[in-house]
């Protein structure tokens, strides 16, 4: 027999005994231990919004009966080589699952990126950081994972509909990923981990007959009756191809630019911008947690979600990173963009959290409207580049205490930062145009009031936070090929179909499906 569980276990007895969950399900079904065969746990989550802090569980019992002791996903993948080829623009998640899905569909992915393997990518990373000089081909946006790679790995997901979030878990856990990330309700692998993980997920696809090109960025491709027949590669090679998948990300303006100046149909979408937070972790944890001291040792570092209406317009946290730090997200010298990241331990002093205000590309654009569809990216890069400015015209990121900033002033100077690049004290409250200034500004104090002690002057805001998601939508049909491109695939967050990792990673496959039917 099999029965699944919904228990409540208090931080106090969690600490008292290793075997606590076999305590309670024994108890709360009224029979003996060792009749248990086993328990798992498919679900857990922290409930700190009273001063006793629960666990919540939702398990599967095994009474008098084998316990399973392997996944029900099986992943088996078959000699592609010689197989009809799909190519993949991109190797972020959307790209790197839609080559898994192409072999299991008997397809071979070839895949172009433009930037580098996990490896080498960290030497421009660190170029950005200490040099302040951007590759615009590696960086924190561009490589093999794409953005997610080295920031953060969070994998929390409301797209429940659109594929089998269970099956993009297990293959991550079969590529080297914490099963952990199963049962945690907002699961997150660590940007220090997750490297290892993309590449075993790359060298399983080259092991079955797939390949992927790296500093191979696509700069333009030849139609005949409305279809792709040939992409050209910076390198000057040329392919010919069938059917394309392009998962270039929300970062890849040149994508657009050359959709565009082919006359190919986009579509202006609304997005979100703002600056990034930063808090002392000990604020938030003594918010979240209740406590004066540190946290207990068996809490991690607390984290916050918090959205407002000001004006019949969201202001909302994005990418909270407890125990993180903050990093240069430019793709191109001459502009400032701000992200966010954690390790897998979560362990930094620091916590950090997007403050974005929603952009309505309808409403909000009346000066960008001569771009056409290109608005919202145009007004994106206009900040960055006034950003770029009041930092010093470095990689040194435009800041202001937050009490400041909400209050009007110049800080005459700033707090402790994670952001290696360095900080310089600018007027963020006159810099910023009023729809997101003024809104922010109303918004913090609003989280102030719902999180007591976050409205602080030991708290930064730096700028700019702009790449939340994709300006540009590239619109497909039910097919989900282009509505104009026939043999055009275009697929996750530079689609505009997708939000993060695991909404990316679920819409590759289906493209990938599409693309192979």
């Amino acid at each position: 027999m099999v029965k699944e569980l919904q228990l409540r276990i208090s931080l106090q007895e969690e600490k008292e005994s290793d075997s606590i969950l076999l305590l309670k399900v024994s108890e709360v079904l009224d029979i003996k231990p060792n009749s248990i065969s086993g328990i798992k746990v498919l679900r857990k989550s922290i409930d700190a919004r009273k001063s006793r802090i629960m666990f919540n569980y939702k398990v599967s019992v095994y009474i008098n009966e084998p316990f399973p002791e392997s996944s029900e996903y099986t992943f088996h993948y078959n000699d592609v080589s010689k197989a009809k080829p799909i190519h993949i623009i991109g190797f972020g998640p959307a790209g790197m699952y839609a080559a898994l899905r192409c072999i299991e569909l008997g397809y071979k992915p070839i895949v172009l990126e433009r930037g580098k393997n996990v490896q080498d990518r960290r030497r421009d990373l660190k170029a950005i950081n200490q040099d302040h000089f951007v590759n615009e081909d590696s960086n924190y946006c561009f490589g093999e994972g794409g953005a997610g790679t080295y920031s953060d790995g969070k994998l929390y997901t409301r797209s429940l509909k659109r594929g089998d979030v269970r099956k993009i878990f297990e293959n991550l856990v079969f590529h080297g990923a914490t099963d952990q990330i199963l049962v945690d309700a907002h699961p997150h692998i660590g940007t220090n981990k997750l490297p290892k993980v993309v590449q075993n997920i790359r060298e399983t696809i080259i092991k079955y007959g797939g390949e992927v090109h790296f500093e191979s960025r696509v700069t333009d491709f030849t139609l005949k009756d409305n279809k792709i027949v040939a992409i050209q590669l910076q390198n000057g090679n040329e392919l010919t191809v069938d059917r394309v998948i392009l998962a270039t990300g929300h970062s890849a303006r040149d994508i657009f630019y050359l959709l565009n100046n082919k006359e190919i149909a986009l579509e202006a979408k609304s997005f979100a911008m703002g600056i990034r937070v930063e808090h002392p972790q000990h604020i938030i944890d003594s918010i979240q947690y209740h406590c004066k001291n540190e946290r207990d040792q068996l809490l991690p570092a607390a984290a916050y979600s918090l959205v407002q209406q000001v004006n019949n317009r969201g202001v909302y946290s994005f990418c909270m990173c407890p125990g993180g730090f903050i990093v240069p997200a430019a793709t191109a010298n001459g502009e400032v963009v701000v992200n966010g990241m954690s390790p897998s331990k979560r362990n930094n002093e620091f916590a950090n959290s997007g403050i974005v205000v929603e952009i309505n590309s309808e409403k909000d654009l009346h000066k960008y409207e001569h771009f056409g569809a290109l608005k919202g990216l145009e007004y994106q890069k206009n900040l960055e580049r006034l950003a770029f400015t009041s930092g010093g015209r470095t990689q040194a990121a435009p800041a202001q205490r937050l009490t400041d900033f909400v209050e009007g002033k110049l800080s005459n100077d700033l707090n402790p930062t994670s952001y290696q690049p360095g900080l310089k004290s600018s007027p963020m409250h006159s810099l910023l145009p009023k729809l997101i200034g003024g809104s922010l500004r109303k918004g913090f104090k609003a989280f102030g009031e719902k999180m007591k002690g976050y409205y602080t002057s030991e708290a930064n805001v730096i700028g700019v936070e702009s790449r939340t998601s994709s300006p540009i939508k590239i619109p497909r049909n039910e097919s989900l090929s282009h509505t104009e491109i026939s043999n055009l695939f275009p697929c996750g967050e530079g689609g505009g179909y997708a939000g993060g990792i695991i909404s990316a990673a679920m819409d590759g496959e289906r493209c990938a499906e599409a693309a192979c039917s």
